[in-house]
């Protein structure tokens, strides 16, 4: 929680006031865990058996990767249209060099993520610099990235790959702790996914109490103490959860831990350095930002760079995932991924939203994809479903901000 809003919070404040005054924060989390259990209780337990949970994580990986990428691009008060695009070109490009024209898998990865970085470098540019709407630029990479994966596959899907390449997606970490089975007696059981769990778990606790620690000393006053143990408790307990399940199955996935690392490292980008602060200031008010010595294009040019490689990463994994490169691929992935974004807590207008707050969104737009699937409900009704989903968070975006002027 960030500084200014834990002054904001009165002494003593119960945790209802507390949470109706950080709705914005915790309401999207709230509605996660409402829609996890209707849906879990509508398909009879089957949302969170352990098979389903890692189908949730491998389903919404490239969604999640460039979430994070996205989210700076909306904070920093432009979009990026071109991302779906990207990931079908990368995979086909990714195809075409591992299957005809042989390259190795550890020679086509980085060649792939170049190649990213070199398309957000393309676009940031005639924005940042040319100050061309990042709209138009996005919307004609969209058009021309999606007409180069038709070129480079010739409307054909190219596969199989190795299986290095599919573990990027579909391969999971090997029990590295096995007695742990013994300890709790459970046969079939990963002991590295309980410990992993554990550990996390453990130290977000930790950090929680430093921090609650630290800002008593500063005499800022922070969230309740039942609220903070009440939130440790839950967060705590999903995450042990999510890991016990998950060991009963085959483990911890490859992808989570990419995710789980990415996440972690553009939460403290974003919330603990002086180039996360400088992002959020310019999407608040890019002339103040110029006027006070921030490098405002540069820093546009270096988030569109970073959209270009977690979209490239995005593209490999879906790759990956599929075993073959379609010309199809990624089609409307654009949508899901600002979605995501919006539905996290992310403002139009630029300048406001949290890394959690868009892997939340995320995980909202796969748990209703993952369940209406399960329900049987049709991919039109799901569509429209959705669009719903997301122009209900933007109206309680709207509401709140001008709750707050």
């Amino acid at each position: 929680m960030s500084t200014d809003l834990a002054e904001k919070t009165p002494a003593g404040a119960s945790v209802g006031s507390y949470l109706k005054s950080h709705l914005r924060d915790y309401g999207m989390l709230l509605a996660l865990i409402a829609i996890m259990a209707f849906f879990q209780v509508i398909t009879d337990g089957t949302l969170l058996k352990p098979v389903n949970i890692t189908n949730l994580f491998l389903q919404n990986s490239y969604i999640i990767i460039m979430a994070l990428g996205m989210l700076l691009v909306i904070v920093a008060g432009h979009i990026d249209l071109s991302v779906g695009s990207v990931v079908g070109f990368v995979g086909a490009l990714a195809a075409v060099m591992m299957v005809e024209w042989h390259w190795s898998v550890y020679a086509t990865i980085p060649a792939c993520l170049l190649v990213g970085i070199a398309i957000g470098a393309a676009q940031g540019y005639w924005v940042a610099f040319w100050r061309i709407p990042s709209f138009i630029v996005t919307l004609a990479g969209m058009l021309v990235f999606r007409g180069a994966s038709l070129w480079l596959l010739e409307g054909q899907s190219v596969g199989p790959f190795p299986r290095e390449f599919q573990a990027l997606s579909t391969g999971f970490i090997p029990d590295l702790l096995p007695f742990v089975k013994s300890i709790f007696g459970v046969e079939r059981m990963n002991g590295l996914a309980v410990f992993a769990g554990a550990a996390i778990a453990a130290l977000l606790v930790w950090l929680g109490m430093r921090t609650r620690t630290r800002n008593q000393a500063y005499g800022i006053e922070g969230e309740p103490f039942s609220f903070f143990v009440m939130r440790n408790v839950l967060v705590s307990g999903a995450i042990i959860f999510v890991s016990y399940k998950l060991s009963t199955f085959r483990g911890l996935p490859n992808v989570l831990i990419t995710m789980g690392i990415l996440t972690v490292i553009y939460a403290f980008l974003t919330e603990s350095t002086v180039l996360g602060r400088r992002i959020y200031a310019l999407g608040g008010n890019q002339k103040a930002a110029k006027l006070s010595g921030i490098k405002t294009e540069r820093l546009i040019f270096l988030t569109f760079i970073n959209m270009g490689m977690l979209a490239a990463l995005a593209g490999l994994i879906f790759a990956a995932r599929l075993n073959t490169a379609t010309p199809k691929a990624g089609v409307s992935f654009e949508l899901d991924v600002i979605a995501a974004v919006f539905i996290g807590g992310a403002s139009m207008s630029g300048g406001v939203g949290k890394i959690v707050g868009a892997v939340v969104g995320a995980f909202i737009m796969g748990v209703m994809n993952n369940g209406m699937s399960i329900m049987g409900i049709g991919i039109d009704y799901q569509q429209m479903i959705k669009g719903l989903v997301l122009l209900a968070a933007v109206i309680f975006d709207v509401y709140n901000k001008n709750k707050s002027a």
